[in-house]
């Protein structure tokens, strides 16, 4: 389950099935990617990829690194992932590379166990998205609790998001709809003026709607909240092919509503996977992600490149002041860079 706060943050979770979590405690791995003894191996690449130079020339101490995370990893250490995620978000460009090398590296071995679960995912990811005291961290708690008792594994992952605005729905609520299989908007029966603030896109991007706080006083304006959004999205694109988004509604005080919302959430992921439409919709996130750190990148670079970082900040005012139009000023910045490089 994944949640994602409009106060500016945003969690992930991901819900392993108990036929992957067993296989965590020593995988079992077909013949290109191993783990025994401390030791990651990773065989042949797939055709795909020979001759393409996926790994420079490491020191013996970033490969044994890599080696003991990725071995970690694949065993379920905490310690590891913690390192992991470090390793990750650091913005030290060594570091970066080392990043992406392990996750190269683990995501060959998950590709691996996906083949002998006959290609299914073995994790579900959900994003929770919803304005200020719509009752996620309170739902994570509680409905991660009943997810612990019933023997399933649940990993909640905060990510800061890029997007400085506050209030409403901003570009990392997009960016985490991204980066899941389903996608969950949480809202208050009391809601009131924030609701105004829900971009229709991102009520159009919603697999699941929930109605929090469903209980007491606010039970009635639940049920009528939640009949007006079973109406507007019936109003609405759906993305999907397979699933018809629903509405629902719970109350995370006395835990109503949890057993039935899970049965929802595995109805989704069970008639996207028979679909097919989980596994491609995988694969489009991940050419989105490709894009989005070019894009991150390429701007990186370009703004840091020395011909032209002194120029935007005069660039940048004319612009503001009205003396210069945006593409104008954009045309000059690209073509002076282009000069240089």
């Amino acid at each position: 389950m994944l949640r994602a706060n409009w106060g500016g943050w945003a969690r992930a979770a991901l819900h392993g099935s108990r036929a992957a979590r067993s296989r965590r405690t020593r995988p079992r791995l077909a013949h290109r990617c191993t783990a025994d003894a401390g030791l990651l191996i990773v065989r042949p690449a797939p055709a795909g990829l020979r001759g393409l130079r996926t790994e420079p020339a490491l020191s013996d101490w970033e490969r044994r690194l890599l080696e003991r995370l990725g071995t970690g990893l694949l065993n379920g250490h905490r310690s590891c992932l913690a390192e992991g995620i470090t390793l990750v978000e650091s913005t030290h460009k060594q570091k970066q590379r080392l990043a992406q090398l392990l996750l190269q590296r683990v995501l060959a071995c998950q590709r691996e166990r996906e083949v002998g679960n006959d290609r299914r995912p073995l994790a579900f990811r959900m994003g929770l998205s919803g304005p200020p005291g719509a009752g996620k961290s309170t739902f994570i708690e509680k409905f991660g609790t009943m997810l612990t008792g019933k023997g399933h594994k649940v990993a909640v992952l905060a990510v800061d998001p890029s997007s400085k605005t506050s209030g409403g729905v901003g570009q990392s609520e997009f960016a985490v709809a991204d980066m899941v299989d389903m996608f969950i908007l949480f809202i208050s029966p009391a809601g009131g003026d924030e609701l105004q603030g829900i971009k229709r896109g991102i009520i159009e991007m919603a697999d699941l709607v929930v109605v929090t706080k469903a209980d007491g006083d606010l039970l009635i304006p639940a049920r009528k909240i939640q009949t007006e959004y079973t109406s507007a999205l019936r109003l609405l694109h759906n993305p999907s092919k397979s699933w018809k988004p629903k509405v629902m509604r719970v109350s995370s005080k006395y835990g109503e509503g949890f057993t039935e919302l899970w049965e929802k959430m595995t109805e989704f992921h069970s008639t996207l996977v028979a679909s097919g439409e989980l596994q491609m919709k995988r694969k489009k996130q991940q050419k989105v992600w490709m894009w989005n750190m070019i894009r991150e990148n390429v701007t990186e670079y370009f703004c840091n490149h020395p011909a032209i970082r002194n120029q935007i900040p005069s660039l940048e005012d004319k612009v503001v002041n009205g003396d210069v139009t945006p593409g104008l000023a954009a045309d000059i910045l690209l073509r002076t860079f282009s000069a240089k490089e």
